[in-house]
């Protein structure tokens, strides 16, 4: 399973770190996506991290997050900085396997916002950016 943690209550400008943990499986080679999705909005891709480490950005917090992986400890870290209200919402985890049914090749770009290609979700948590 996939359990994220990290969130909280911030005030504009300031800064969370964000985990995605997998517990059970081995997670070399799943691509790893985080999505948000605020109150009465669609779920929206936020930053995603292959298998072969490349990272793609929504434009919205591209210079402001870093995504990173340590399959070591089956986790995937969202940096997220000088966060803006419209930052809030539950945030999401996605995991994909690439070695399944056959293996395929990494996903780069913004097609790894597509969020049915995810098998795997955490249960989400919550950001709140208030002043």
């Amino acid at each position: 399973r996939l359990v994220e943690s990290g969130g909280g209550l911030v005030h504009p400008g300031e800064s969370l770190r964000l985990s995605c943990t997998a517990s059970g499986w081995n997670f070399d080679y799943y691509d790893i996506a985080w999505f948000r999705q605020a109150p009465g909005k669609e779920r929206e891709g936020v930053a995603c991290i292959s298998f072969d480490t490349s990272t793609f950005y929504a434009d919205s917090i591209k210079g402001r997050a870093t995504i990173a992986r340590d399959n070591d400890k089956n986790t995937v870290v969202l940096q997220l900085n000088s966060l803006k209200p419209e930052d809030a919402g539950v945030y999401f985890c996605g995991a994909v396997d690439m070695k399944v049914p056959i293996t395929q090749p990494p996903i780069h770009g913004s097609t790894c916002f597509k969020i049915a290609q995810y098998d795997y979700w955490g249960q989400g948590t919550q950001v709140t950016v208030s002043s």
